[in-house]
């Protein structure tokens, strides 16, 4: 009984929440890169840009609507640094993705070490200079806003044609590449925006790889969700809902060791992905430029 009331309280529920939001923000990001034909391994690296220079921004300005907005323009330049490589050099872009993710990690200590003389962490940020729910709401709202573009616009008719058959796309008049670099650094921005919400919002300042692997586990989810925004969505607090579970279970006795339980939301994703990879169908274009 009491791990069951440890479970199905409010604060699980807010947990939950809380958990997804980086989640949905990151898998949306990838929606739009992987919908236009760009394999995107390069979240993690866009979130951890995004985190650190939020953080850096609400300690500088005192506001987290600007450490916010930073957070999504780092990303954003992030994924512009991808783009380059990706869509203008054509190089193959799963080595891209993780030379992007390599490059965040040793670019932090760095910043934070002219800004803050520190060896990889940001000054702790103040009441005033952080979230209390609001990203949970932008985050779902994005979510809505996207599902609307993606089935009912003739924008999400270009986003899933230039994934499919990028060939039909350049016949009707636009541009793939074009395109392409519109829809990369959407994805950058959005990245940004998850990474921003965990230093402003789930912690009270950045840390090293303080994004623990989220930005995979978003790259799951949409995998999950068939590269489709509802599903996906869904696949996101899904995967919040393990993580929820595993926070809620170290404050009881349940003789399992607490790094077992820190690994479940890890494990759920492999097991997750190793019983559905092969029932989904990735769009035709992808990775092909």
């Amino acid at each position: 009984m009491q791990i069951l009331s440890e479970i199905f309280s409010f604060y699980f529920l807010l947990s939950l929440l809380r958990g997804a939001t980086p989640l949905i923000f990151a898998s949306m990001a990838g929606l739009f890169s992987e919908r236009s034909g760009l394999v995107q391994i390069g979240l993690e690296g866009m979130m951890l840009m995004g985190a650190l220079f939020a953080a850096a921004g609400a300690l500088a300005t005192h506001s987290p609507w600007m450490g916010f907005i930073l957070g999504g323009g780092a990303g954003l330049i992030a994924a512009a640094i991808y783009g380059f490589f990706a869509i203008e050099l054509k190089s193959d872009q799963v080595v891209t993705g993780t030379a992007l993710n390599l490059l965040a990690i040793g670019f932090a200590p760095f910043v934070t070490k002219i800004l803050y003389d520190s060896t990889g962490s940001t000054p702790g940020l103040d009441l005033s200079s952080r979230f209390s729910f609001e990203p949970i709401l932008i985050a779902l709202l994005v979510s809505g806003v996207i599902y609307y573009l993606y089935h009912r616009s003739q924008l999400g008719i270009v986003l899933q044609f230039c994934g499919e058959e990028p060939a039909a796309v350049e016949t009707a008049g636009y541009s793939v590449r074009s395109w392409r670099w519109i829809f990369i650094l959407v994805c950058g921005f959005l990245a940004g925006l998850g990474g921003a919400s965990l230093s402003l919002f789930l912690a009270s300042s950045y840390s090293p790889m303080m994004t623990a692997g989220r930005g995979f586990i978003a790259l799951a989810a949409l995998i999950f969700g068939k590269w489709k925004p509802l599903p996906t969505l869904m696949a996101c607090l899904f995967f919040a809902t393990i993580e929820a579970i595993q926070i809620r279970l170290q404050g009881v006795d349940t003789g399992i060791p607490v790094p077992w339980m820190q690994a479940l939301p890890y494990v759920i994703t492999i097991v997750a992905l190793a019983g559905f990879f092969g029932r989904s169908q990735a769009p035709k274009a992808l990775g092909k430029i």
